[in-house]
């Protein structure tokens, strides 16, 4: 109680405002001017606009004078100020030269200097870098987010930050929360690398808007915009195993409205099984997938705008024993395997109406439904859910401040049922769950920027009522101060809370013979966050050398958290609530380097102390890393004719859950071995062709065998859950991307 009266505490600056001008400045075609100069005319006061054109200026004993806007390109503008707070400039183009090329990069990661989150912001550069192709694929060489396999089967994956759970970080794309209940176990990699723009990653509790979940972060994916991308982009990559890739991107504009199509087909590997357990090491993946995104106006334009998606999409995973066929195995105890159908429509809705530069309404909806029908060897899993999500926000801009505020409701009806085809393993839970959520919330978040821009608060607040645990009211705050223009601090805390999808979300319970005890009824997972930040932007005068030092410690303390507890009984999977102490401590540094805008360098170590307090003993939660570095490389001539860029992956050992109770046979080591992954592609340009291939895992490192009893899978002690390292080793790929311009 007394941390919740402190952060609440913390939220008390609504009202607060400082003396200055903010605004913003555009062209008189609404694009916003980047980096254009704002300054008081006759003076010596002035600051360049941020990445959306926006600024703000310093106003103290300035009023009855005039302010002044200029661009290059465009011609200045000059506005007299009286009682304005809020004033907005549109310069002109103009034509002053024919021959004048102006050429920029933009950099891979961006770290946001207007942002009081500290978020970085993955481009279209970045994923470049490698293959990307799907969401899990795009943070190869990222320090902040580890992908992680959740069923080495059928190659499940999951998002982690501050290694903990993916499900304690709240996955978005385009600012909606679709990446829950059933979707999370396949969700991520059903969004095509093809249809990303950019990828929007922060630490800790975020932003109240979008909800109560971010606990240990945020990921959101902004999809690419019809308006701003290449009339038609076809993607072929093909590997080594023989997986297939086919992609396709098209738009086209009719006046105030635009579409993008896109269109995805994945043809499955080759049976492989090159350390001779007799499993696959890769599944057979079959996916369909189309997207159809139309976009109305610009949201920065007074009157409406709109952005309407429909996505629809077909699945097949296909796994297990190399001589398995689902049409005649599945099910059965001769032959193991798994397999996967999914069936998913969605439909996601933005619309907003902007009344002036000051008062915007937008409304968030989306709904999908998916279906889906499971073989885990003798276990029958078919599950059903329907979600809708709704979020209308109010948004003022007054006295150098921001605020949101608005209600929000989500629904969530989840049916599962399990069955076993087989009896022998006397496993207990079998039956029909269900789930019906339905959760209204209320919620306000206040952005001020005071002393002269230097400092930026953002306190928020919300409370939702869920219909079966009540009301739970959510504060959060979070400080940015520019110590100088290069050189910012940052610093947040929060709580969060979600509640649990435990099969969906925990994969390979239904996937080992463990059987799975429910000790108690589950209640919501609860926590407390808090982070600091420091970032150091440098740039030599001759610009030979720029980029960032970047350092941030995050702290994650439960109040309850529901982790399957596997150590208690080898053949048993436990699900409790967990109301002790259980921690997760984050500290993370980067170093950045760009010369000669040829060369980049990137290195990152992460340090994680993931733990909980089981009877006086400090006992650390599996497969995660204590260490990590990784280490990124990359060179472009100045003709941009090609690109050449590696990734080192350096891995610490990660403690395994016990198996001492098992026969000797069936034990496995306490702690995985540290282990070294190297990446490497080169990207090669032409026109209207860009030709790319590369290798992932260069060296082959492999953890060989990593199932246990995979001799006998329908015995009392196989189990998958024991993936601490790559088990497909070396990938070679190959791809073409050709790109039509709009002419």
């Amino acid at each position: 109680m007394s941390r919740l009266l402190f952060i609440v505490a913390l939220l008390l600056p609504f009202a607060i405002s400082a003396q200055s001008i903010t605004g913003k400045v555009t062209s008189t075609k609404r694009e916003k001017l980047v980096g254009a100069s704002v300054f008081w005319l006759g003076t010596n006061t002035g600051v360049l606009t941020g990445q959306d054109g926006e600024f703000e200026i310093s106003a103290n004993e300035i009023f009855n004078k005039k302010l002044v806007a200029t661009f290059i390109g465009h011609s200045s503008d000059t506005i007299l100020i009286s009682n304005q707070t809020y004033v907005e400039f549109k310069l002109q183009a103009v034509k002053t030269f024919d021959n004048v090329v102006i050429k920029a990069q933009q950099d891979g990661v961006i770290i946001s200097d207007l942002n009081p989150i500290k978020t970085e912001k993955i481009t279209q550069i970045e994923l470049g870098k490698s293959a990307c192709c799907d969401l899990a694929g795009c943070f190869e060489t990222q320090t902040t987010v580890q992908p992680q396999t959740t069923n080495v089967i059928t190659n499940s994956k999951e998002l982690r930050i501050l290694g903990l759970s993916g499900v304690y970080n709240q996955v978005l794309i385009d600012g909606f929360p679709v990446i829950q209940g059933l979707s999370y176990t396949y969700g991520i990699s059903s969004i095509p690398g093809i249809l990303v723009d950019n990828i929007y990653v922060s630490k800790g509790a975020n932003s109240v808007i979008q909800g109560f979940e971010s606990i240990s972060g945020q990921i959101n994916v902004e999809t690419k915009d019809p308006d701003k991308m290449e009339k038609l982009l076809l993607n072929v990559y093909m590997n080594n195993f023989m997986e297939k890739h086919f992609n396709a991107n098209y738009t086209f504009n009719r006046g105030k409205w635009s579409n993008l199509t896109t269109l995805q087909s994945v043809q499955p590997a080759n049976k492989i099984d090159r350390d001779n357990d007799n499993f696959l090491d890769l599944p057979q993946l079959t996916r369909y997938l189309a997207l159809s995104k139309w976009k109305y106006g610009n949201e920065n334009d007074w009157g409406w705008s709109s952005r309407i998606s429909l996505r629809f999409l077909n699945e097949q995973r296909i796994g297990g024993q190399t001589s398995f066929n689902p049409e005649i195995h599945k099910g059965s105890t001769s032959i193991y395997g798994q397999s996967i159908s999914i069936n998913q429509p969605e439909l996601k809705a933005r619309i907003g109406y902007r009344l002036n530069d000051r008062h915007n309404i937008v409304l968030y909806t989306s709904t999908y439904s998916q279906n889906q029908n499971s073989y885990f060897g003798t276990v029958k899993y078919n599950a059903q859910q329907t979600s809708f999500y709704g979020n209308i926000q109010y948004e003022l801009n007054y006295n150098n401040s921001n605020l949101k505020s608005g209600i929000s409701y989500r629904h969530l009806n989840l049916n599962e049922n399990i069955g076993f085809t087989d009896t022998l393993l006397r496993r207990t839970y079998a039956g029909n769950y269900k789930r019906l959520e339905y959760i209204p919330g209320l919620f306000a978040e206040n952005t001020m920027r005071l002393m002269s821009n230097k400092l930026t608060w953002i306190a928020g607040i919300r409370a939702d009522n869920h219909n079966q645990f009540g009301v739970t009211v959510t504060p959060r705050t979070l400080l940015k101060y520019d110590l100088t223009p290069q050189t910012i601090i940052r610093a947040n805390i929060g709580t969060g809370w979600r509640t649990v999808n435990l099969f969906s979300e925990n994969i390979g319970l239904l996937v080992s013979s463990r059987d799975i005890v429910f000790a108690e009824q589950l209640q919501p997972e609860k926590a407390l966050n808090f982070g600091f930040n420091f970032t150091q932007k440098f740039n030599t005068k001759n610009e030979f050398i720029s980029g960032y030092i970047s350092t941030d410690y995050y702290r994650t303390d439960f109040q309850n958290q529901i982790f399957p507890d596997y150590d208690t009984d080898p053949k048993k999977a436990i699900i409790k609530n967990f109301t002790g102490t259980s921690v997760s401590n984050g500290f993370q540094a980067e170093l950045y380097l760009k010369i000669w805008s040829r060369f980049e360098l990137k290195t990152g170590y992460n340090y994680l102390d993931v733990y909980q307090i089981i009877k006086d003993n400090k006992q650390l939660l599996p497969f995660n890393p204590m260490h990590k570095v990784i280490t990124t490389f990359g060179y472009k001539p100045l003709n941009n004719k090609f690109h050449f860029d590696m990734n080192i992956h350096w891995y610490g050992e990660q403690r395994l859950p016990t198996t001492t109770l098992n026969p000797v046979e069936f034990q496995r080591a306490s702690f995985s071995k540290p282990y070294t992954i190297v990446n490497a592609q080169v990207t090669y340009t032409f026109k209207k062709f860009e030709l790319y291939t590369g290798c992932e895992n260069i060296f082959d490192f492999r953890q060989l065998q990593p199932i246990v009893s995979w001799q006998n899978p329908f015995s009392e002690y196989f189990d998958t859950s024991f993936i601490w390292g790559p088990t497909r080793g070396r990938e070679i790929y190959a791809g073409v991307r050709f790109k039509l311009i709009k002419g």
